[in-house]
């Protein structure tokens, strides 16, 4: 998978029976832009066919996990359309909160938007000591998705919650560590082999009870995202993301008028 001129990448490699996937976006910062959704669906998909997969480790290229959303192929403009928007990432989600596979997000740099949600949808988070965390979907007239509002509250609680996704103020890699939102830490630079070691131990436990485990604990998450998939597709053609997305761009405050 490659956007025009080949920016755009996922790469996939082995570490025995574990599979890390490297999200590779140069140019958004690892922007988790839907090309790049349908791509780790994909892999997602045939990992969880795949016997020999025991485990999945998910990390950024460039010292960066996930930027968030991709601002500039946000554009929708039916219900339809923005329902078919958050399809295949709701697939992906499901698939990492709910799949068989134990998911291991490495995570150096920024996790925000749409990358925290991507981190929190995995069943360990491995941060680098100066790692940065962030939900500010607010400021461009959207709320919190790909499952966070989900995935976060388990984490978290849902008063800590409330707070991350209301408040969109940043979290260092400690701070994160203190609440719940990080499961560990590593030095700069050493959140990928932090995270493979830790996936190697989840790689030689019982698949079935894994699976199994991981399922019991998702219940609540398809309501969660049919809920979500309404609210954000009403907040994708609301005036306040259309100036959201020119404040972001002009690099200026947004007004909104609550439209």
């Amino acid at each position: 998978m490659a956007e025009e001129g080949g920016a755009m990448r996922l790469h996939q490699r082995r570490d025995g029976a574990v599979l890390v996937l490297e999200m590779d976006y140069p140019s958004r910062r690892n922007a988790l832009a839907p090309a790049l959704r349908r791509e780790m669906l994909r892999v997602m998909e045939e990992a969880e066919a795949d016997a020999s997969v025991r485990a999945v480790v998910i990390t950024g290229a460039g010292g960066i996990f996930c930027s968030g959303g991709d601002l500039s192929s946000m554009e929708v403009e039916s219900a339809l359309q923005g329902r078919e928007r958050l399809r295949p990432a709701h697939q992906l989600i499901r698939l990492l909160v709910a799949g068989s596979k134990p998911v291991v997000a490495a995570v150096e740099g920024w996790a925000a938007g749409a990358g925290l949600s991507l981190a929190c949808a995995c069943d360990s988070i491995v941060a680098a000591e100066d790692a940065r965390f962030m939900a500010a979907f607010g400021k461009v007239g959207l709320m919190g998705d790909l499952g966070l509002p989900f995935t976060l509250p388990q984490r978290v609680g849902p008063a800590r919650a409330r707070q991350i996704l209301l408040y969109g103020e940043p979290l260092d890699a400690v701070e994160a560590q203190r609440i719940g939102l990080v499961d560990r830490l590593a030095p700069p630079g050493q959140a990928l082999a932090v995270a493979l070691d830790r996936a190697r131990i989840l790689a030689d436990q019982a698949p079935a009870a894994i699976a199994l485990t991981k399922q019991i604990l998702a219940e609540g998450l398809d309501r969660a995202l049919e809920q979500e998939r309404h609210y954000q597709t009403l907040l994708f053609l609301s005036a306040d993301h259309e100036e959201g997305k020119a404040a972001f761009f002009g690099k200026r405050p947004p007004a909104f008028a609550g439209r």
